[in-house]
């Protein structure tokens, strides 16, 4: 994504004052600016899993006195910490210059205002258990930020956001012009699942069955229905077995 910022010059004409701008910068007000490389092109189809990390109060901590002095510091010590912390997450072996991987790395990563989405291939997950292992990884890097981020950031920064919340959501996107951005359904779901109530840990169940995807693990999560703003009224979502036993009853009575 581009910016477009020429250089105005004003002019008045009678009693009214204008910007003015030469037909080479006017010209460069156009579809370009998106990034997005030729939209015409025939979209490619890749079987994804969708995750948005999202930071519980980061539009209140934009808002305090002088935010032009938190805001990029903040955001230059958190943005790379959460990717280093996936590579890590991911990373089985570096040895003799090569890296073993544990499925793959996202092959996209967008940020949204206040978090970031990344995108997985499916066919490099090895099965649902592979795709399991990318599920656990992210609610595991949803506990560092509270357990490893935030002390540091708190005594650094008032107001530091208080919690990284994630959603996830299994299904296909679609790319748009050269690849340099996905649109899909899945990527509609978790941006509502990552603000899901008051949990910070929200997947679709559609694609992703708990016994069969960490079989081990599945006792620390319950399926329960709910509403999803725009998508549906009867939604089966997995949530955090501790997160749900700790709902307030009224909140608890959303999930069914």
């Amino acid at each position: 994504m581009a910016k477009f910022d020429p250089e105005y010059t004003h002019k008045t004409v009678g009693k009214a004052g204008f910007n003015e701008l030469t037909e080479e910068q006017f010209k460069q007000f156009n579809v370009d600016l998106l990034g997005l490389g030729q939209v015409s092109r025939e979209s490619d189809v890749t079987n994804a899993l969708a995750a948005i990390f999202d930071l519980e109060g980061f539009t209140t901590f934009c808002s305090q006195l002088d935010p032009q002095l938190v805001v990029p510091e903040y955001l230059g010590e958190f943005l790379p910490w959460l990717f280093r912390d996936i590579a890590t997450r991911f990373t089985k072996e570096r040895k003799d210059g090569t890296v073993l991987i544990w499925g793959s790395l996202p092959f996209f990563a967008k940020f949204t205002g206040d978090g970031v989405l990344f995108l997985w291939d499916t066919e490099h997950c090895k099965g649902l258990k592979g795709i399991g292992n990318v599920v656990i990884s992210l609610r595991e890097i949803s506990d560092d930020y509270a357990s490893r981020f935030l002390p540091k950031a708190k005594a650094e920064h008032a107001r530091a956001p208080s919690r990284l919340r994630v959603g996830i959501c299994r299904g296909q996107v679609l790319s748009i012009g050269d690849g340099n951005d996905y649109v899909g359904p899945c990527i509609n779901m978790v941006s509502r699942l990552q603000k899901l109530g008051s949990l910070s840990f929200a997947v679709s169940r559609r694609g992703f069955d708990p016994a069969k995807c960490f079989p081990s693990r599945a006792d620390q999560y319950v399926v329960k229905t709910t509403a999803i703003r725009q998508i549906g009224d009867d939604e089966l979502i997995v949530l955090r077995k501790d997160e749900y036993d700790n709902l307030p009853a009224k909140e608890k009575r959303s999930f069914r």
